[in-house]
C-alpha cells in the first residue's frame, strides 16, 4: 500500500493540536538515520487504518518527492471522538529483521469432518500470531486451512504452515491453541406436565 506524507516543521503540544484542529495527524518515522517528524491528511489516514493490509504489510511512503519503506508501529486515537490524534513508523529495508503481529485468514472449515460429519463448531480461540522474519518476507496474512479438522481435535500455533524466512515467536515454553473443536451440545425438551384429573375436575366446577 502506498500513502503521502508531508514534512511536519512545527512540534510541539500547541502546534500539534493546532495541525488536529485542520484535518492532520502529526506523526514520526524513525529508524535508520534521523527520525522524521511529518504529517498526514486525518481523513485518508482514517480509512487506510481500516485496511488489514496496512497494519500488517510492508507500506510505501511518498515524502519530500522520495518513496521509503516503512511499517506502522503506533498510533493513538481518542478516547470518543473518531479521531487519530498521532501515529508512528519505522523505516525498514532489505536487510531489517523484525517481530510482527499477522493476520490469520481461515478457510475449509465447512469441509472439514467435524463440521461437514460431525456437526461440531469450529471455534477461532486467536486471529493473529507474532513472527519473525525479513522486512521484505513480512506476509500480508497467514493462510489457515481447517479442511482437515475433526472432532476433539485442537490446532495449536506450532502447527500452522508460516511463509519461508519467517518463524513464530514463542513467549516461553507455551504454544497458544488457535482453533478449537467442540461437539454441539444437546438440546435439553421441556414438556410441560399435564393437570392432574383431580385439578381438571376444579377448573369444571368454578364458574
Amino acid at each position: 500500500m502506498e500513502f503521502v506524507a508531508f514534512e511536519r516543521k512545527l512540534q510541539g503540544t500547541g502546534a500539534s493540536r493546532r495541525l488536529r484542529n485542520t484535518g492532520k495527524v502529526p506523526g514520526i518515522v524513525f529508524g535508520a538515520g534521523e527520525p522524521a517528524m511529518i504529517e498526514l491528511d486525518h481523513n485518508a489516514l482514517f480509512f487506510a487504518l481500516k485496511k488489514e493490509a496496512f497494519h500488517s504489510s510492508v507500506l510505501s511512503m511518498q515524502l519530500n518527492g522520495k518513496t521509503e519503506k516503512v511499517l506502522l508501529r503506533d498510533y493513538q486515537v481518542h478516547p470518543w471522538k473518531q479521531q487519530i490524534l498521532h501515529i508512528d513508523f519505522q523505516r525498514v529495508d532489505d536487510t531489517t529483521k523484525l517481530r510482527k503481529k499477522v493476520p490469520l485468514h481461515f478457510s475449509g472449515e465447512e469441509e472439514s469432518e467435524a463440521v461437514k460429519t460431525d456437526k461440531c463448531l469450529v471455534d477461532h480461540v486467536t486471529t493473529e500470531v507474532e513472527i519473525e522474519c525479513l522486512a521484505v518476507q513480512l506476509p500480508e496474512f497467514i493462510a489457515v486451512d481447517l479442511s482437515g479438522m475433526v472432532k476433539g481435535k485442537s490446532l495449536h500455533a506450532s502447527e500452522l504452515v508460516l511463509p519461508a524466512g519467517s518463524k513464530l515467536v514463542k513467549h516461553g515454553s507455551k504454544d497458544p491453541v488457535v482453533v478449537t473443536v467442540t461437539e454441539p451440545k444437546e438440546e435439553e425438551i421441556v414438556v410441560a406436565a399435564a393437570p392432574a384429573a383431580d385439578d381438571k375436575k376444579g377448573k369444571k366446577g368454578k364458574k
